[in-house]
């Protein structure tokens, strides 16, 4: 067996490629700064795959095809749609996906004109995915996937300083600090069944399992202001390390309609997760030591690795998609609902509320499925869509919305040739979020943001012999 050298010399150039995507986002990383990552888990990370994002998350019953019939990157949301993998004499696709995001988002007070701008770069995701199903099984009408990958879940990262007045006492100034995040590794998989008759409708289950960990750091550092008295500084810091396992599972249908097309309803669940923390805590007083850093003066109280719980609400969501018989037009929507008053940290609720989104979303692809063509733009898919829902933070009761317009597009990086003859397909997926979270009357902050994301997806014959190139 040889692994085909166009097929490598793909790899080395995407990764290239997003490397240097990834470079400029480290660049970006000392300015980012999100103030609502404090609350919970901290800010949710999309978890859709970039195509996705494209047509406003729609993920329960999607899956992507082309003109060869097999899928061109990994649904991050519903497992079952590994199912759709292909093991056959002629066609076995293999597919690695990676990507990243950049959300540049304006903070503007909605009790002042001050605003502050803070760009967050943000891997996505890097997933495997590959079919093993056997030839044998794929002619009685079963195909079987499987997928692993990591992938970011939650980012903390926060810094705000407030200052005060006390009465009759003296004014102080408070930085409030954190840092941290979730991150899961995963092995996903997902089974096919092509039902018999005409029609040959198709049921698919998938499941996902794997690691959760991740860490929440967080402090208080308090100072009085005053040119007479010297008072000592405080310092309170909380560090949290957790993990845990984790399941989800997902189904689709599939009916294929006379003459009229494809429906496909999918729905998943992400189970609760109850993960093992570990949580040090340390009051302290402090100085500064002139180089930017502080030393310890006294510790008033400290307690290491203070073993806990901290629960990850379940998530349920389901939808549909319809595409048209050429393939050329895919549309669909999803519903998603969180149980985010399951969350606690160390039997602690926090300023958080169950939510839900809804999403809608549409993909063109020039090309249709019983034609060719040498011109690349043919092979370019276009994406619109959007998403609206409550935020998942409530404040002081007061709901904030989260909302966004959402484009995309993959370009092929690989010839028209073989795309039809071969089957192999590299993309350069885009795709571009504008919304905003909250409003006017929230009370703090109203979010501006853009969100861009950049990832590639490769799909490939790898390690087939060929008898010519």
């Amino acid at each position: 067996m040889h692994l085909v050298k166009s097929t490598t010399g793909q790899i080395c150039r995407s990764i290239v490629l997003l490397s240097c995507a990834l470079a400029m986002a480290a660049n970006l990383m000392a300015q980012e700064n999100a103030p609502y990552s404090r609350y919970g888990l901290g800010d949710v990370v999309p978890g859709q795959h970039i195509v996705n994002r494209g047509m406003g998350g729609i993920s329960a019953a999607y899956s992507d095809y082309g003109i060869i019939g097999a899928p061109f990157n990994i649904n991050m949301i519903n497992p079952a749609s590994l199912g759709n993998l292909t093991n056959t004499k002629n066609f076995s696709n293999t597919i690695f996906d990676i990507g990243a995001e950049v959300d540049v988002r304006t903070l503007k007070s909605t009790s002042s004109p001050e605003k502050y701008k803070a760009t967050n770069p943000v891997i996505s995701y890097l997933q495997i995915a590959f079919p093993v199903s056997s030839q044998k099984m794929e002619k009685k009408g079963t195909s079987w996937g499987l997928s692993f990958g990591l992938r970011p879940l939650t980012r903390i990262n926060y810094k705000i300083e407030q200052n005060n007045r006390i009465s009759s006492i003296d004014s102080t100034n408070t930085l409030y600090e954190g840092t941290g995040g979730l991150n899961q590794f995963n092995i996903s998989t997902g089974i096919r069944k092509v039902g018999k008759g005409s029609h040959k409708n198709e049921f698919s289950i998938g499941f996902s399992t794997g690691y959760t960990f991740g860490n929440k750091n967080y402090s208080t550092r308090l100072s009085f202001v005053n040119d007479s008295v010297y008072y000592y500084k405080s310092n309170f810091d909380v560090t949290t390390r957790m993990n845990g396992l984790f399941l989800n599972t997902g189904i689709q249908y599939v009916m294929h309609l006379t003459n009229a097309g494809t429906l496909r309803l999918g729905a998943y669940a992400n189970l609760q997760q109850r993960l093992t923390a570990y949580k040090s805590t340390l009051y302290e007083t402090y100085a500064n030591d002139g180089n930017g850093g502080y030393n310890s003066i006294d510790s008033i109280y400290k307690i290491n690795d203070q073993k806990g719980k901290v629960i990850v609400p379940s998530t349920i969501g389901g939808g549909f998609t319809y595409q048209s018989n050429n393939k050329q037009w895919l549309v669909g929507a999803d519903y998603e609902m969180t149980q985010w008053s399951d969350y606690r940290f160390y039997n602690q609720t926090d300023q958080v509320h169950n939510n839900w989104t809804i999403r809608a979303g549409a993909e063109y692809y020039p090309i249709r499925s019983t034609s060719s063509s040498n011109v690349y733009w043919n092979y370019v898919k276009y994406r619109a869509g959007m998403y609206y829902g409550p935020d998942y933070i409530r404040i002081n009761g007061m709901v904030r919305n989260n909302y966004a317009a959402t484009l995309g597009a993959s370009f092929p990086l690989t010839t028209p040739r073989s795309i039809q003859s071969r089957g192999e397909y590299v993309t350069l997926n885009t795709s571009c979020e504008i919304g905003t979270r909250g409003s006017n009357q929230s009370l703090g902050l109203k979010e501006n943001f853009v969100r861009l994301n950049i990832g590639i997806s490769m799909n490939a014959r790898w390690f087939q012999k060929r008898s010519y190139d």
